[in-house]
């Protein structure tokens, strides 16, 4: 997909893709109300669009919301895009679908806080968790009975944690995808640190995207 990516907006990667996928799988027509978080390039957001879903896509930063907004009219796709701090924009909506591609590499800050610049869509404090942890408390209340949450994230930023915090919150999960890859730069240039905290074995240098789907059942 050919996509207008401004400087120090997220570039789509394996990441991006393996959450697309598992969109495309899903049962979307003219009716699904779909939220895509932590937009980027918009890239999820279109596969949902393309599939006929109205589509509500939020990012943080201004320039992210300026390069979906463009990518939206160069494919011919209509896209509702809000600039806003994760689900604060669409407080007291509901969304058949919600997908996320948040920040979850685990940062050198000892305290829970986001990146700066271009760092702020990856940098996710000290466990990576520190916007996961807020989808999985506050996304499943954005999802009517049947509704389905999609999040991609690294094994380096706990998975087991994401798939019990969505179960407490009322939602029956799974892996729905797996894909394992070397460390890119951001990832190789902690191995260091990933590897004084325990999260890999020295000299791994590699991690394994999943993507989390959790399903509104009650």
């Amino acid at each position: 997909m050919m996509l207008i990516r401004p400087p120090g907006v997220y570039a789509p990667q394996d990441d991006t893709e393996l959450l697309a996928s598992c969109v495309d799988r899903e049962r979307l027509d003219a009716s699904s109300r779909v939220l895509d978080l932590c937009t980027g390039t918009g890239a999820v957001a279109l596969v949902a669009a393309r599939k006929g879903a109205r589509v509500t896509a939020v990012d943080l930063s201004t320039r992210a919301v300026a390069a979906a907004w463009l990518n939206a009219r160069l494919h011919h796709r209509r896209i509702r895009l809000l600039r806003g701090d994760l689900l604060a924009p669409v407080s007291g909506q509901t969304f058949d679908l919600i997908t996320a591609n948040p920040p979850y590499v685990p940062a050198p800050t000892a305290t829970d806080r986001p990146g700066r610049g271009a760092a702020l869509a990856w940098d996710a404090g000290p466990d990576g968790r520190f916007v996961l942890n807020r989808l999985c408390r506050r996304a499943p209340d954005l999802l009517p009975v049947g509704g389905v949450l999609l999040i991609v994230q690294s094994s380096l930023a706990d998975v087991p944690a994401t798939l019990a915090a969505l179960r407490r919150a009322g939602l029956a999960t799974e892996v729905a995808a797996r894909r394992r890859l070397a460390f890119g730069p951001v990832m190789a240039a902690r191995a260091a640190l990933f590897e004084r905290r325990g999260l890999i074995r020295p000299g791994e240098y590699e991690e394994e995207l999943v993507v989390v789907r959790g399903v509104r059942e009650q």
